[in-house]
């Protein structure tokens, strides 16, 4: 297949004709990935959910004021968090975001919230997947986390997502917390991802060593994504993980430039829209922000 002209493709000498868009119509917006952050703020790397060189499109950040790591994990609700949250929610569709992430994957516990608070797609962990990855694969599942310990009281809720399709022999959680220099994550330090790469390596091939089932890794630490391909290769196994999925449903509202319609969306100019740690919020959002406050 080759491109040709006039908005043509020459497929085995055969010319299909594109429905282009109209140049008098005015353009869709661009897609752009709104992230709900953590009350918490750290150095970034290629890879991770928090750093816009992880995606080849837009993305908007806005953090939710309380909303620590401690607070996160455990899952803790109140009404005014809960209105932070809902208002995170709204700021990014008021941007004109396509779809909504989180950069936890502890988020998990505030996924039925989000999903009722907006029609847009949302997914605020890659825990998500796992009803379509329940469906894909018959043996087991390995879900790659930051702390195995910390994960486990949400293993209800995971089941109680995935409906009953999901046998809980069939999932495996398996912790990072022992990689050397991974402990950097749980400090809020830069992590140095050369470093810790060999030790994620090795402990997904004793994962799979363990568990001669597996057939897929489900990544649910957002700062483990740097080293899903090493993974890949390693094991030969799919990994799935928050960029994955996002790629995933924001692909849904892209222009698919192969085939169909064309012209009709607005292309990414590749510049990266700036964000500062709590830099979009109101003065009176600013004051409930934790983080700032230890720092």
């Amino acid at each position: 297949m080759k491109n040709g002209t006039n908005g043509l493709i020459v497929m085995n000498g055969s010319k299909v004709t594109h429905n282009n868009h109209h140049d008098e119509d005015p353009l869709d917006p661009e897609v752009v990935l709104g992230v709900v952050r953590l009350d918490y703020d750290y150095p970034t790397a290629a890879g991770d959910v928090d750093d816009p060189r992880s995606f080849p499109y837009r993305v908007i950040y806005r953090v939710v004021p309380g909303l620590t790591f401690e607070v996160c994990k455990a899952g803790t609700r109140s009404r005014d968090l809960d209105e932070e949250f809902v208002g995170a929610i709204k700021y990014l569709e008021g941007c004109g975001v396509s779809a909504i992430t989180g950069d936890c994957g502890f988020m998990m516990w505030y996924q039925e919230l989000a999903r009722q608070t907006t029609r847009l797609p949302v997914f605020m962990s890659s825990l998500t997947l796992l009803p379509s990855l329940v469906s894909l694969f018959s043996g087991k599942i390995i879900i790659l986390t930051a702390s195995g310990g910390e994960l486990e009281p949400m293993r209800h809720l995971i089941l109680s997502e995935c409906g009953g399709n999901l046998s809980p022999d069939n999932i495996v959680i398996v912790g990072a917390q022992d990689v050397p220099g991974f402990e950097a994550v749980a400090l809020g330090k830069k992590v140095d991802t050369v470093k810790v790469e060999p030790g994620i390596v090795e402990l997904a091939q004793a994962a799979v060593a363990a568990h001669p089932r597996a057939q897929a890794f489900l990544v649910e630490c957002t700062e483990i994504p740097p080293y899903s391909n090493a993974i890949r290769h390693a094991t030969g196994l799919p990994v799935f993980d928050i960029i994955t999925a996002c790629n995933f449903f924001i692909s849904s509202t892209q222009c698919e430039g192969r085939f169909g319609m064309q012209g009709w969306k607005k292309a990414w100019d590749g510049e990266v829209t700036e964000y500062t740690f709590g830099g979009n919020l109101n003065e009176k959002q600013k004051a409930k922000l934790v983080f700032e406050k230890e720092s």
